[in-house]
């Protein structure tokens, strides 16, 4: 750690996930030599035990790649305490994401007037963007089939996967009744077992997050050096830029420096940072001139619903193979994708659900009734047996009030404010009304009657724009005011889109790492005339 604290790297980059692992990667391929620091472990192919749901104490979450703390909430007024299933491991939240990585679509980048209030919008629009899109999807190697309602589908990398029957006969229904389901598009070297890694980190590189396809090939190419459990305290900045970092490991506080900086510690992590980096220059905190740090906090909203598909069609199996955008944008609202989640519904599932319907209905004080539930959830699953789970994932949009305040006292513990929107209600209902007719005639069932916020999902709190009054980043994801400072991950998103992120993610970082290698090549042309 000494010896590194001597040096001045080209870029360091904070944070290993989709972001952080996607922009070294490409910093490395463009000849750079980069430093990712990570705050959690590096646990390599080590294959270690879930997080368990109670577990609270810190080095025990570290332990298995989660982060320290839960997330302080107040949703809707009221206070709670949740698990945003944040990572804090090399490769993030993307060690434990379910690999599903798709295109936003045509409409979400170029314009916004479908939006409930002005945004800015995104300064970037799709073709600019679709070589990333197509990068990305090489990086992360993304097998699948392409959309059939996409006026220009997508040339994926890799073949479309073997599908069990019960997926092929619930897609031909879907087609038989009007639906367009394609093989949902997933980072992922398919072999056997792999699919139960889904949801989960995979020990077997088999799944493609931010370490298997970010940080170990830039490691690979001998540009890159890793320092795990190393966590980042303080961004030092004068009144233009980034002089040195603050870090602490084992004890030990060290200064790091670099020519460029990249922020890519995800959508509560890396706005606390900067929150927190105030000083003379920055006294509301690194880009925060105007407020705007930790505003406009999206999540997306999950609809689960269970689906019946018949028996004598194919036992359900779990797994994750179907999608359809047929109810992306309708009549003018921002829905979202529904897709199939690799898991399947039984008896204990049933029951929940039931149990959780009771339990806010008028009848919830008679509790002797709610035993009595346990006989339609027998019956239901002996007719019907096994259900698939399907989710859609409803676009969340941005409203300024709804917002990160970290906790002054602690830095390992997110605090956000976060109130449902009227109109985010509207369209929810809207959507899971369309999703139950998509699916007609199978038998449904909806598994949560409250909504439910994807908390995995975090995004804009550093949105980027043409316009510093309203947004911290310019188009190239570097901070307001700052000339060597660039955020990479999801709090750059203007709107959540109705997707899956981590391909606008990935996609988004190597724009960026292009754009700094770019401003850079003076520098390097120097230093190759003189050596």
């Amino acid at each position: 750690m000494a010896e590194i604290a001597t040096m001045t790297w080209d870029v360091i980059v904070i944070g290993t996930g989709i972001g952080g692992g996607s922009v070294g990667r490409r910093l490395t391929e463009l000849g750079l030599k980069v430093l990712f620091l990570e705050k959690g472990p590096d646990l390599g192919d080590a294959k270690v035990p879930g997080l368990a749901i109670d577990q609270t104490d810190p080095e025990s979450r570290m332990a298995v790649g989660a982060w320290p703390k839960q997330i302080s909430a107040r949703l809707d007024g009221k206070w709670c305490e949740i698990d945003g299933m944040i990572g804090s491991n090399v490769g993030g939240t993307s060690a434990f994401y379910a690999a599903t990585l798709e295109r936003p679509e045509r409409h979400d980048l170029d314009n916004a007037e479908h939006l409930p209030h002005p945004t800015g919008g995104w300064p970037v629009g799709f073709e600019e963007m679709r070589p990333w899109f197509e990068m990305a999807e090489r990086y992360y190697e993304i097998s699948g089939e392409s959309d059939p309602l996409d006026p220009v589908p997508a040339n994926l990398p890799a073949p479309p996967r073997a599908l069990p029957k019960s997926d092929i006969d619930l897609m031909a229904d879907l087609v038989r009744s009007g639906m367009h389901p394609y093989q949902t598009h997933m980072a992922a070297r398919f072999v056997p077992g792999c699919e139960n890694c889904f949801g989960r980190r995979c020990h077997r590189r088999c799944k493609m997050d931010g370490r298997s396809a970010g940080v170990l090939p830039a490691m690979e190419s001998g540009r890159a050096t890793l320092i795990d459990r190393c966590n980042v305290s303080r961004i030092e900045a004068d009144a233009t830029g980034v002089q040195s970092l603050i870090c602490n490991r084992d004890g030990e506080t060290v200064t790091l420096k670099a020519h460029r900086y990249v922020l890519a510690g995800g959508g509560l992590g890396s706005p606390s940072l900067m929150l927190r980096s105030r000083n003379e220059y920055w006294p509301e905190g690194l880009g925060n001139r105007n407020d705007m740090v930790g505003r406009n906090l999206m999540f997306h909203l999950s609809e689960i619903i269970a689906i019946w598909a018949g028996r004598g069609r194919g036992e359900p199996v779990a797994s994750r193979s179907i999608s359809m955008r047929d109810l992306y944008f309708m009549n003018g609202e921002r829905l979202g994708t529904v897709q199939s989640m690799g898991l399947t519904a039984g008896y204990g599932e049933i029951l929940h659900v039931l149990h959780n319907r009771f339990d806010t209905s008028a009848l919830r004080k008679l509790r002797p009734l709610r035993v009595g539930l346990r006989l339609p959830a027998r019956i239901a699953t002996t007719m019907l047996g096994h259900a698939k789970l399907f989710v859609g994932v409803l676009e969340d949009l941005p409203y300024a009030t709804n917002r990160l305040v970290p906790d002054p006292t602690d830095e390992d513990r997110f605090v956000f404010h976060y109130d449902i929107s009227d109109e985010l209600r509207r369209r929810r209902a809207i959507f899971r009304e369309k999703m139950r007719a998509a699916f007609r005639p199978h038998k449904a069932l909806f598994m949560a009657a409250t909504p439910q916020l994807n908390f995995a999902h975090p995004c804009g709190t550093l949105r980027y724009g043409d316009d510093p009054a309203s947004s911290v980043l310019d188009r190239d994801c570097r901070v307001h005011g700052l000339d060597n400072l660039y955020v990479t991950d999801s709090s750059f998103m203007p709107t959540s889109n109705g997707v899956n992120p981590s391909l606008t993610i990935a996609a988004n970082a190597l724009r960026v790492a292009d754009r700094i290698a770019e401003s850079m090549r003076p520098r390097l042309a120097a230093a190759e005339s003189l050596g």
